[in-house]
């Protein structure tokens, strides 16, 4: 094997397929990043950890075909720090030589005998928009858990209904929903995925410059399996198994009390005001006619309160909450007013988004946040 590319392309081809290699792996051979040089003057970067896989495809020019595997972490790092300089890498034996004006490495390559085979990017199901499919990600996956050993909780709900895609995750403190349109290769596909936050999250991230990502599922037969794919980048990711908790059902149908304010006047008053809330204390809301009042601290402790505008319909109340939680819902927004709907100060708040004070309430992305219980 050997071939020519440009210093930048491998080292942003090889971040971003190493970026998924696990921290420890099973085996050896998996923290390794699999070379494989084609004559049509493709390059393609794999890795693969028998859950989640990537592969990144970037133009070179191929002298030899071949394939190496090599660890995937140690080679990020020394294509990161190479001269802005063509890069010739040859394989030598066992060793994959890397040369770059004055710089020159050696590094031991894995027995690619031992390298699994990578899986198929399923059947195509549809094409979404890149950014709008960010923007859904990021909101929802803010209310996925994070505890390994709830590992139905640490995914996200794909509900695929025709033109319509419903993202659902919830840590069991907080819910997350976001409705988003895209274009279904079947008019008629129904689906539902349980997929890794993580994985959403990675993609999200990585694949918005093409301007759409391509989207394939198979979730009958023996494998349970997604696909993405966005200019020349691929992945795919084995599906959650299990029964995710019937959690839609905990929207309310309506909030008689509800309150609106400017999103951005209640993080920073929030955020203020939780300076002195003490670990897993919350912070109290106080809505009354024109106003909320947010206060944390009592008794000795340290205290703090704040006085904001907010319109109220429906009678007075007061609830509290996990202050880091409810600043992540209200992050998580994007619309210049937020809309907290009430049905009980003890049962769950609705978040959502408003463009401006008045209008009816977005229901694209709704927050639904479980109140603490505090003395009064």
């Amino acid at each position: 094997m050997k071939f020519r590319v440009d210093r930048d392309v491998l080292a942003e081809a090889v971040a971003w397929t190493a970026r998924s290699l696990p921290a420890r792996p099973p085996v050896p051979v998996l923290a390794g990043v699999l070379l494989t040089a084609a004559d049509d003057g493709t390059l393609t970067i794999s890795s693969f950890d028998y859950d989640v896989s990537a592969r990144n495809e970037v133009p070179a020019s191929v002298s030899v075909a071949g394939t190496s595997v090599v660890q995937g972490q140690m080679l990020a790092q020394i294509a990161k720090s190479l001269p802005n300089k063509p890069v010739d890498v040859e394989l030598e034996g066992t060793r994959l030589v890397i040369t770059c004006g004055a710089s020159r490495f050696a590094l031991h390559t894995m027995p690619i005998d031992d390298y699994p085979a990578l899986p198929d990017m399923p059947e195509a199901a549809g094409t979404v928009d890149a950014s709008a499919f960010n923007e859904a990600v990021l909101q929802v996956t803010t209310a996925a858990g994070r505890d390994e050993t709830l590992p139905l909780l640490t995914g996200v709900r794909m509900e695929i209904e025709g033109e319509k895609i419903t993202f659902m995750a919830t840590d069991r403190y907080r819910l997350a929903l976001k409705e988003l349109l895209w274009s279904p290769a079947d008019p008629k596909i129904s689906e539902v995925a349980l997929v890794r936050a993580r994985t959403l999250s990675d993609v999200a991230k990585s694949m918005t410059s093409a301007g759409t990502i391509d989207v394939s599922l198979q979730t009958d037969g023996g494998k349970q399996i997604i696909g993405f794919e966005s200019g020349g980048r691929h992945t795919t990711s084995q599906l959650i198994e299990g029964d995710y908790p019937p959690v839609r059902r905990l929207f309310p149908d309506s909030t008689p009390t509800f309150a609106v304010a400017k999103t951005a006047d209640l993080v920073e008053s929030a955020r203020r005001v939780a300076l002195v809330a003490e670990r897993n204390t919350p912070i109290r809301l106080t809505f009354t006619d024109g106003q909320v009042t947010l206060e944390a601290g009592q008794g000795d402790e340290a205290q703090a309160s704040e006085v904001i505008e907010a319109s109220l319909t429906g009678e007075e109340i007061t609830t509290a909450f996990n202050p880091a939680l409810f600043l992540e819902g209200l992050g998580a927004l994007g619309t210049e007013y937020v809309r907290l709907g009430f049905t009980h100060p003890s049962k769950p708040v609705l978040v959502s988004g408003q463009k401006a004070d008045g209008e009816a309430e977005l229901g694209s992305f709704l927050y639904l946040l479980m109140p603490i219980r505090f003395a009064s």
